[in-house]
């Protein structure tokens, strides 16, 4: 197995029951990441793994980072953390009606074709996410790993 976590939730802060991995194909696309801060054990998304009990929230991040925030209404304090870092990647649904989320396009996201099979942490079962996704960037080469990804998908500006 192996790829980041959420889907619902990420590794720091989830339930067992939330905690669904990305499919690493999608973290490798992007490059190499120095700092997955919500990580799922044996899940090889980045060079260090911050995972539970350990707060990936709290942390220091230093780095490219790759994030999968839990998915409830604390995905805006990871968002902003990741903004204020201002170096990688952000997978979240594509929840682009609420006000929270609206200062983090400004810079432009990238809509994921379809919607993504993450793993479960628990069974293995490969699950439809049940909404569609996007990657936002933080920086500048952020945007360019997306744009020369092979994700299938659309860039808004």
């Amino acid at each position: 197995m192996g790829e980041d976590v959420t889907f619902v939730s990420t590794d720091s802060g989830c339930a067992e029951s939330t905690t669904w991995l990305t499919p690493l194909p999608i973290v490798h696309s992007l490059g190499d990441f120095d700092l997955d801060p919500c990580a799922y054990p044996g899940h090889a998304t980045a060079k260090k793994l911050i995972v539970l009990p350990e707060d990936g929230l709290a942390a220091e991040w230093t780095g490219r980072v790759w994030l999968n925030p839990p998915y409830g209404k604390e995905a805006k304090d990871w968002l902003e953390k990741l903004r204020i870092h201002g170096n990688g990647i952000a997978l979240i649904f594509a929840r682009l009606e609420t006000r929270w989320i609206q200062p983090y396009l400004r810079n432009g996201f990238f809509q994921i074709e379809g919607r993504i099979s993450f793993l479960s942490s628990r069974s293995g079962y490969k699950g439809n996410a049940g909404a569609p996704s996007i990657l936002i960037p933080f920086g500048r080469k952020n945007v360019g790993a997306i744009l020369m990804s092979d994700i299938k998908g659309k860039w808004f500006q």
